[in-house]
């Protein structure tokens, strides 16, 4: 199947293929460009995007809105033509600063999730840059269409993510351990029939982009036939040479079987999926309390949590020490491949080279 272009607003991607944002520090310039590149929607990663900054430590959030533009800066230079956007968690503190920044940056979309973003169009309001909203159900969807409506705003875009995503997840703790989740077909086709009436009742057209478990060009067909205009994909990109992640976080990737996926309570208090690594281990048998508070989300009590996220999220980017989130498939990946092979792949281009994923 020829796969179709994927329009948000008047942005048009060759490929209905986003590459999903990945904090903190696996999805940023390098992969987002070249996503972007090849005719798909690079994500760039917002969540403490600044942690490699000198100053971090003294001044977070001014190392953040830095990074914010010099990452875009850096991704537009690669692929100047491409579409590239951001991934900010709605439950971040400053959210509203980093939106902004990245809007006034540039950003093609904002891409955001990790709660409801209320505040998403008076964030963006006045510029170009397109809004898009992570949902897990369609009520979640139901409340940020009402909300945004009394902006005068609809979403351009909205992505449905399902059960087997990575990271942090829309579903509740209880219903991912026991598996009592529902499948994203279910989530799609609830969310679709929902933004069907709104698309009726107010003459607009909102594409769906499925995500969460994507891993080849069946899926992406699959979710297409089910009336999603793209897909969303993570963790197949993981394990490519262009991601920001280091040599040691995507190993791990390749070395995961597949019980060493676990779902787990993040310091957040939200449910997530990571790799069983020594540091899970380690903080789920003991408390390791943190040295610093970042500040990055009001969830987190420095006084409470188990462990500090974003300290394990950086030496995971690092030197692949800390918390490994991932999706449910990373256990079928075995060596690295390129984006542009993995674009080729997903599209079912016949000049793919061979999959380094097991199906």
């Amino acid at each position: 199947m020829k796969l179709p272009a994927l329009h948000i607003g008047g942005l048009t991607a060759r490929l209905p293929i986003v590459q999903g944002g990945m904090g903190v520090g696996i999805s940023l310039s390098g992969l987002a460009s070249a996503v972007a590149e090849t005719g798909g929607i690079g994500i760039i990663s917002g969540v403490q995007i600044g942690f490699r900054e000198p100053d971090f430590e003294k001044d977070p959030v001014a190392a953040n809105l830095r990074a914010i533009g010099t990452e875009l800066q850096k991704a537009r230079e690669k692929s100047p033509h491409g579409i590239i956007g951001f991934n900010f968690m709605s439950v971040m503190n400053h959210y509203g600063l980093y939106v902004r920044e990245a809007v006034r940056c540039g950003a093609d979309l904002i891409v955001s999730g990790a709660g409801l973003p209320f505040s998403l169009p008076e964030l963006t309001k006045g510029s170009s840059t397109k809004i898009v909203p992570i949902v897990s159900s369609a009520r979640a969807c139901k409340l940020i269409v009402s909300k945004w409506l009394r902006q005068g705003r609809l979403p351009d875009a909205v992505v449905v993510e399902g059960p087997l995503a990575g990271g942090h997840l829309g579903f509740k703790y209880q219903d991912m351990t026991d598996s009592t989740f529902p499948p994203l077909e279910d989530c799609v086709a609830e969310v679709r029939d929902y933004l069907q009436t709104v698309e009726q009742a107010h003459s607009v057209r909102i594409p769906i982009i499925a995500g969460g478990g994507i891993a080849s060009h069946a899926d992406v067909c699959r979710m297409l036939a089910l009336g999603a205009s793209g897909v969303q994909v993570g963790t197949r990109f993981v394990a490519t040479e262009e991601c920001d992640a280091c040599p040691e976080f995507k190993q791990t990737y390749l070395n995961a079987r597949r019980e060493d996926i676990r779902i787990i309570k993040s310091p957040v208090g939200l449910a997530a999926r990571a790799i069983s690594t020594p540091f899970l281990q380690r903080v789920e048998a003991d408390h390791l309390p943190p040295a610093r508070c970042y500040g990055c989300m009001e969830a987190c009590s420095p006084a409470t949590t188990k462990y500090c996220i974003s300290r394990a999220l950086f030496d995971a980017a690092n030197d692949g020490s800390g918390l490994i989130f991932c999706g449910a498939g990373a256990a079928e990946l075995h060596e690295l491949t390129t984006v542009p092979r993995l674009m080729d792949e997903l599209a079912g281009n016949p000049q793919a080279t061979k999959s380094n994923f097991a199906s």
